[in-house]
């Protein structure tokens, strides 16, 4: 099984795809009331803990954060700390799953798995509606307003990327075929 992760001080999404790349899991942790980062990553921690009690997973995919500065996103201190639980979390993966997690860009993984951006629209609420479309066992929450509940975004970043590690494996099976 592969493990898929779009982490986040926020929410940190998470999907867990069988060797037909069905989903097992597609859940959330959401991590905004907490506002000690250690107690975040402890958070996260115990949540994969029990994911692999549950489950074998034989790899682990995460949405690599991001490098660089980019007009009208995130700020230096926010690409700090997402870099810093990504790294942190990245390291929990290794010692729960005793192998080293593996990255995808967001870009790169949206590309594997079909999902186009259009200029100017907001690549979650794209990803969303893609995955809403293409994957009939993923499911959203609304607001009253109509708008999905936190965490669904999130959700379907990491289906994104653990479809993509899917993808990818299949390949990598297939050229030593």
């Amino acid at each position: 099984m592969i493990l898929g992760l779009d982490i986040s001080t926020s929410i940190t999404g998470y999907t867990i795809l069988d060797n037909k790349g069905n989903i097992v899991v597609c859940d959330h942790i959401d991590l905004r009331k907490e506002k000690n980062f250690f107690l975040k990553a402890a958070q996260i921690e115990g949540t994969l803990n029990e994911l692999r009690s549950q489950y074998f997973i034989e790899k682990v995919y995460i949405e690599q954060s991001l490098q660089s500065f980019r007009s009208g996103f995130s700020s230096a201190q926010t690409l700090s700390l997402l870099s810093k639980i990504n790294g942190i979390v990245s390291w929990i993966c290794y010692n729960i799953f005793g192998s080293e997690p593996l990255y995808f860009a967001a870009t790169s993984a949206r590309k594997e798995c079909g999902v186009k951006v259009p200029r100017g629209q907001k690549a979650k609420e794209v990803v969303l509606q893609f995955v809403l479309d293409n994957v009939p066992e993923f499911d959203v929450e609304y607001t009253k307003f109509g708008n999905p509940r936190p965490g669904y975004g999130d959700r379907a970043d990491s289906y994104v990327i653990a479809r993509a590690g899917w993808i990818r494996e299949r390949q990598e099976t297939k050229d030593t075929d």
